[in-house]
Order: C-alpha cells, then sequence, then structure tokens
C-alpha cells in the first residue's frame, strides 16, 4: 500500500485535517489502549504534522515532528500512530522512516529523542535509536527514553 504522505505546521492544517488526526490519535492513545490522558497537549501548535493518507483519502499514519528544544533538548518525533484499519500493511516502518526523513528535511541532520513505549523498544531500536536513561510510568504505560545519533 502506497500512502501520500504530508507534512504541515498547525496553522496550515484544514479543519478537517485537525479533524481526522485527533480523531485518530484519541482512537488508538486513548480508547485502544484505554488511557485517559490529555492528548491535546498545547505542544499541537509547535510541531509539524506528518500525515499519510491512502488512496481512499482516510488519515492512515500519522506523527508529530519537533525542533531540537521544544519537547527534548534534540529533535524529536512523537504521537506515531497507524490506524487500526491499515496496520496489517506494515505502515509502522514506513511512517517511522518518513518521520525521520522529515525531521532531517526541516530541522537538519541531528539527534533526534523520543518517549517509546516499552514494547516497542525493539522496533525503534531497528532504526537506529538506543535506550538513553532508565524507563518511566507515562499514563500508567511503561515508556523509555530513547536517543538516534
Amino acid at each position: 500500500m502506497t500512502l501520500t504522505w504530508l507534512i504541515k505546521p498547525f496553522a496550515a492544517l484544514t479543519l478537517a485535517e485537525l479533524y481526522a488526526l485527533l480523531q485518530l490519535r484519541s482512537e488508538v492513545f486513548v480508547v485502544e489502549q484505554a488511557c485517559a490522558f490529555q492528548d491535546i497537549d498545547g505542544q499541537d501548535q509547535a510541531a509539524l504534522h506528518l500525515l499519510g493518507y491512502a488512496e481512499t483519502g482516510e488519515l492512515a499514519a500519522y506523527a508529530r515532528l519537533f525542533g531540537a528544544g521544544i519537547t527534548y533538548p534534540e529533535a524529536s518525533v512523537g504521537r506515531v500512530v497507524v490506524s487500526p484499519q491499515f496496520r496489517r500493511y506494515g505502515l509502522g516502518r514506513e511512517l517511522l522512516r518518513q518521520a525521520l526523513a522529515g525531521v532531517e528535511q526541516q530541522f537538519g541532520a541531528q539527534a533526534i529523542q523520543i518517549g517509546a513505549q516499552l514494547y516497542l523498544k525493539s522496533f525503534y531500536e531497528s532504526f537506529g535509536f538506543r535506550q538513553h536513561g532508565s524507563g518511566y510510568l507515562e499514563d500508567d504505560i511503561p515508556h523509555l527514553h530513547m536517543l538516534r545519533d
């Protein structure tokens, strides 16, 4: 499956794009993961939004991209999510490839730090991330900081 990828700052998002990305994040991070947390965290305005659209026009994959000094001293990728309807196509790997390329394209080649759910540690390690510090709980879900030089 081939997606059409867009990177947009918050102010350039259409209402339909904003609604779709918030709906997807809520569907996965709040409902599917049974985690009541404040997804709308005040960081969307500072992020670049990576949107991956299926041929049907549905938002299939999404991530936020941040320059250095916004969420971490390094650049960062967050809210990495593939819609449940599109998971069987291996889009998680393509999403992360697009996110890493987007960070480099928008902010230059540099270190990237993420806060990863522990169960995805080996997935992120396959992209060159390594654990940075000890693990922590975020909204009762085990996480760890990971860094890619």
